[in-house]
């Protein structure tokens, strides 16, 4: 079970459901060419600038590249088998993405600020600062 009470199994079930909503037909999933297209895009520029910003590393484009051979293993399938092996295969991806920790798990929404949070300084503060740092400047 996961933090959020769901198991595995459910989650997958649940990510093939919404899948197939958005990707209704096989011609709605990425060709191999899109999906090497992405592969070969991991590698640039913007994007490793954007993963050293975000995570302090180079991009790890493996799961990429894993899409891509995935997608050229598929090609001797019918369009119907292909269509569900990648809607499952997707499905489980998000269903680990989903269950796993997340960055974003760190961050919690406050409704109101911590007790040791500085209180709002007022203009007559400031401007008590300024003419105290002129005095000595003088």
């Amino acid at each position: 079970m996961s933090q959020t009470g769901v198991d595995f199994a459910t989650a997958v079930k649940q990510e093939a459901t919404y899948l197939r909503l958005v990707h209704p037909t096989p011609d709605d999933i990425p060709s191999c060419f899109r999906l090497m297209e992405l592969a070969m895009g991991c590698h640039g520029i913007r994007s490793q600038v954007k993963s050293w910003y975000r995570q302090g590393e180079s991009s790890r484009c493996a799961y990429k590249h894993d899409d891509f051979k995935f997608c050229l293993s598929m090609k001797w399938m019918e369009s119907d088998e292909r269509y569900e092996a990648w809607i499952n295969r997707r499905a489980e991806w998000w269903a680990r993405r989903r269950l796993d920790k997340s960055s974003e798990d760190v961050w919690a929404m406050r409704m109101e600020p911590r007790k040791s949070f500085p209180r709002p300084v007022t203009d007559k503060e400031i401007q008590s600062v300024l003419e105290n740092t002129e005095e000595t400047l003088m």
